[in-house]
């Protein structure tokens, strides 16, 4: 899911750039201290999950779990998933520099997306009720993930649109996956911890 350098024309990358800015801008402020434990933890669960990458074609697939950061955080998952991309661009050559600010986009902002429209659903309602709409949130997020690097990699140039076709179709199992994934994660979380969810609420605003 991570783009990399050299794969973009110069307009994609520096309005990816003036976005992603913007984005991390407005997450640090929807950022209060009591949730940045929580950040740091979904920050790394997605550090981890995404470094297992199973090569199709020119592109390769793996998990992302942005949904579940959305729907937890809100607005604050933008930064923490930029640190979480920013750790591997520098240590594991995932995606690269250039294009830091264009992958924060395409994964941040699906994120935040999930939480403004699930985040309020998740919290209501029974765990299992939550659950589901935790899966659907979870789901959207890659499902429209996966659209925006399609539509950053057609944006640079009409030699890119076979490899986003292909992005597309490789990632509709881990969109199957990451709906599973998140929806348990939220049913476990509201049984334990359910005021974890009650900042998230606030953030969205």
């Amino acid at each position: 899911m991570h783009i990399v350098d050299g794969a973009l024309s110069n307009p994609v990358l520096i309005s990816g750039a003036v976005v992603a800015i913007g984005g991390i801008a407005m997450g640090l402020k929807h950022l209060p201290l009591e949730r940045i434990p929580a950040a740091g933890v979904l920050s790394a669960s997605f550090f981890v999950a995404s470094l297992i990458h199973v090569p199709i074609g020119p592109s390769s697939v793996h998990l992302i779990l942005n949904g579940l950061a959305g729907l937890v955080l809100g607005w604050a998952a933008f930064p923490a998933l930029f640190v979480g991309l920013l750790l591997q661009a520098v240590f594991f050559g995932f995606g690269g520099l250039t294009v830091l600010g264009v992958n924060a986009v395409n994964i941040a902002g699906p994120a935040v997306l999930a939480g403004l429209i699930f985040g309020r659903l998740v919290s209501r309602g029974s765990p299992m009720q939550g659950a589901i709409w935790g899966g659907i949130g979870g789901g959207f997020a890659i499902a429209a993930t996966t659209l925006a690097v399609a539509f950053s990699l057609g944006l640079s140039g009409d030699e890119f649109i076979p490899a986003a076709k292909l992005v597309f179709i490789a990632h509709i199992p881990v969109i199957v996956i990451e709906a599973l994934l998140s929806g348990a994660a939220i049913y476990l979380a509201r049984r334990v911890k359910p005021e974890l969810f009650i900042g998230a609420k606030g953030g969205l605003a």
